[in-house]
Parts: C-alpha cells; structure tokens; sequence
C-alpha cells in the first residue's frame, strides 16, 4: 500500500481553553489537495501552524515521510514541507525576484549563494503566477493580491513536497483564483506534490480538490473524497447555515440557501 506522506493519529489542537480539533486521524498522499473548510475561529489556520511545525498539538502524533514532525532537523523540515501564512509582512524594501529566492534558502549550503538553477525555479515561479512583469518591482508597492501571489511563487521556489496553504486565493480576482489552483493542482497530478489548504469558496473547492477536510462546531471533523464529503448535510451543519447543491452539467454549484 502506498505509504501517505503525512500521517497524522489522535491529533488534538487547542487555543486557551477552547478545544479546536480533537482525535483528528488524518493521511495525507503525494497527487492529493485537500481543501480544509469550516467557519471562521474553528481552527483551520491552527491545524496548518500545527501540521507545519510551528506549534505543539495537545495530544497525538504528527509523522512526515515516515519521520516524527519533531525529529526533523529544521533546515531538513524547510525542505520537506512549506506553509504560506494568510497574511503577508514586509519589514523592508526589496524586489519581487528577491523576495520570491528567499524560498531557496533552505536549499543554500552554509554561506553558499544562489546558482543559475535556483535563479531559475524562481524565475518559473515567477511566471507561473502571472509575476514576470513585476519581477523588478519593490514588494511594497504591490497590491494585496499581487503580494499574494509573490507569497505563492515564494513557496513554490521553496518546492516542497507537502505544501500547507492558509487561505492561498482569498485576496487573488477571479482569474488568478483559478490559475493558481490549476497550478496547485498540476503540482499534485504530475510531480507528486501533496496540497492541504483552508478555503472558504466552496466551489473552487469542490472544483479543484480530490479530499475535504470539514470542522463544524464541536470540532466535529468529516473527511474524505471531496466529491462524496462536500454535501448539503456535512455543509449546513458545519456553517450553522444552509448550504443547498445544484448540478450544473457536471459540476455541483453550492449555494447559501
């Protein structure tokens, strides 16, 4: 059986008193996007910190590609896994290129600068995200949708396997939305790359992703196929709202009833 890439048992997360996920098993496949959903404060952006190495979970285990979260050295875990935070922060002037090499960092030996092949998986990540024309450009004069897509083509240069995305289309138009699932998606089908990202378009994520992972009040968690997780009574109770499903062709079109 094919091993998942991230294996995760008896996960529970808290946040002060309050019990966000709880007993959460989870096996993430390389090919795989899942797409996190819940309402706000129900603690997607603290499962991805938590799935990230960032914080500590209350109780459970974390194993990526078979190694405990915790045992892996930190410039080794940069290059296993990456997360792109829901916001972004500038402390200083630089360019776009400059910004999105950061992502190499974690590739760089000791003192060691960037080669011609890192500068060129950054260039690609420029490209992928539509960032050619502002290569050259200060990041602070970007808008919040371009500093967006200079966050994902960041961790794209990154490249690693497992990439952990807190809410990667919320500030892109309708155009750039699509393109960069497309991509994510086209990480997963062709070079093996596993995605879990929160989202709250659910028909970009019924559209795009192979598995959903749904928090509803409680911390009730429904997982599994998205085709099969994403329906009108997992949605409804999840959001404290009605949540109806329409075919159109073939898709489902959910709307707020």
């Amino acid at each position: 059986m094919n091993k998942p890439l991230l294996d995760v048992k008896g996960l529970q997360v808290v946040a002060g008193t309050r019990t966000l996920i709880d007993a959460l098993d989870l096996q993430v496949h390389r090919g795989e996007l899942w797409c996190v959903l819940g309402p706000n404060g129900c603690g997607k952006t603290t499962l991805l910190h938590t799935l990230a190495g960032l914080r500590a979970p209350r109780a459970g285990s974390i194993v990526l590609k078979g190694k405990a979260l915790a045992d892996w050295p930190v410039g080794e875990l940069a290059r296993q896994r990456g997360l792109l935070p829901q916001a972004q922060h500038d402390a200083f002037s630089a360019s776009v290129t400059d910004v999105v090499l950061l992502g190499r960092h974690p590739h760089l030996g000791r003192w060691a600068w960037e080669s011609a092949h890192d500068r060129r998986v950054a260039h690609a990540a420029l490209h992928a995200m539509d960032l050619g024309a502002l290569a050259d450009h200060d990041v602070t004069t970007l808008s919040g949708g371009e500093r967006q897509r200079v966050g994902l083509a960041a961790l794209l240069t990154q490249d690693p396997p497992l990439l952990l995305l807190d809410e990667p289309v919320s500030h892109l138009d309708l155009h750039h939305q699509v393109t960069v699932l497309e991509h994510l998606r086209r990480l997963a089908r062709e070079r093996g790359r596993a995605c879990l990202m929160s989202i709250h378009d659910l028909n970009l994520a019924a559209r795009f992703c192979t598995h959903a992972l749904v928090i509803g009040p409680g911390a009730k968690l429904h997982q599994g196929p998205a085709e099969s997780t994403m329906n009108e009574v997992v949605l409804s109770a999840a959001f404290g709202h009605p949540v109806a499903a329409e075919r159109f062709g073939e898709r489902t079109v959910f709307v707020a009833d």
